[in-house]
């Protein structure tokens, strides 16, 4: 909460400061534009966060989203493949691909920066070999009122990504901070080990949160696809994943693994978005969005260092006043019994808690 209440406080500050140097910037047509962005690169950045929650990366997302992409346009333009059926199989080769990962980092225990960078080299080739390098688009293609109204549309005013945000981080938060799938997610994030003693089939676990971020990269890609209008195999996506892991680690997802959470992480996308505007307005040069991006992501890993290191010395101290004060010994040394003591196991705040009874 205390990192969810500074990143937001921060998003505030930024934005009051951003409409103080351009009004143009509280336009309702600036704020459309601002909350579609959002919208888009906050659904990928959702799974982004849960693959990161387990201690893992995803470094391929903007090639699969240039894959998905050029595939669509294929299906239904050229093999005159009906809507449902493409955008089913789109979602259905992300969720294969990203189930592939898992396998081969809970299987095969390779390490996830590794798998996913050959994912990102080998998509982003696959879609420049399948189109010749050429730049697809879907035409005037009937059918397709639908998915352009769910990239640019509006609902009431509120641009449809925006919408379709929300309510996929109502279903992810009730999955990850509700449900028993989402502690395991936590536990095996924090220390897998234990987790794997306590019973959890930590790899399951973590492939299922890697098929997740392939299911939300699908329907970000048809998103972008349609905004766009047209795929460019060289550069659609590019860069797209250091986005999400810049609004994962902003929203308070730790690098090493068990903590993170929903609201922060779209918190964290809709700060760097509102970054992004502020470039635009001010005329900076676009160029500049990397190193934006890379210092965003910079201090939010310093800011996770200084903050586990604070925490982990005030545990110290905590546990060197509790040896000072003389701490009870288990009831089996108490009373000259020489029983195994019992571990009782349990899950609370995404943590794994212990207790020697």
């Amino acid at each position: 909460m205390k990192k969810e209440l500074g990143i937001l406080i921060l998003l505030i500050g930024l934005c009051v400061v951003v409409a103080a140097i351009n009004p143009n910037f509280l336009l309702a047509i600036n704020l459309q534009n601002l909350a579609r962005q959002i919208g888009a690169f906050g659904i990928f950045s959702i799974g982004l966060g849960l693959v990161i929650i387990t201690g893992g990366i995803e470094l391929s997302v903007g090639s699969m989203m240039a894959l998905l992409g050029v595939l669509m346009s294929m299906m239904l333009t050229e093999w005159k493949l009906g809507v449902i059926i493409a955008v089913l199989a789109c979602a259905g080769i992300a969720m294969f691909l990203s189930f592939i990962h898992g396998l081969l980092i809970t299987r095969v225990n390779m390490q996830p920066f590794i798998v996913t960078l050959c994912g990102l080299l080998f998509y982003r080739g696959l879609a420049r070999f399948i189109t010749k390098d050429e730049t697809k688009g879907f035409g005037t293609v009937g059918g397709l009122d639908f998915l352009r109204f769910l990239a640019n549309g509006n609902l009431f005013g509120i641009p449809m990504p925006f919408v379709l945000l929300i309510v996929i981080s109502i279903v992810t938060w009730i999955v990850l901070h509700r449900s028993v799938y989402g502690r395991y997610l936590f536990a095996t994030g924090r220390n897998p080990e234990a987790a794997r003693y306590a019973g959890i089939n930590t790899r399951w676990v973590i492939t299922i949160a890697y098929v997740i971020s392939g299911a939300l990269t699908a329907i970000s890609g048809i998103i972008f696809a349609f905004y766009t209008n047209s795929v460019s195999p060289a550069n659609h996506g590019n860069a797209y994943e250091l986005y999400g892991i810049a609004a994962a680690v902003l929203g308070g997802c730790s690098l090493r693994g068990g903590e993170g959470s929903v609201v922060g992480i779209i918190i964290g996308a809709a700060l760097l978005q509102v970054l992004r505007n502020l470039v635009n307005l001010l005329g900076i040069p676009s160029s500049l969005d990397f190193a934006v991006m890379g210092a965003v992501i910079l201090l939010g890993v310093m800011a996770d260092q200084v903050l586990s290191e604070r925490r982990n010395r005030r545990q110290t101290v905590l546990i060197r006043e509790s040896a000072r004060a003389g701490m009870r010994a288990p009831k089996c040394i108490r009373h000259g019994s020489f029983r195994r003591p019992r571990v009782r196991t349990a899950f609370g705040s995404g943590r794994l808690i212990s207790e020697v009874d």
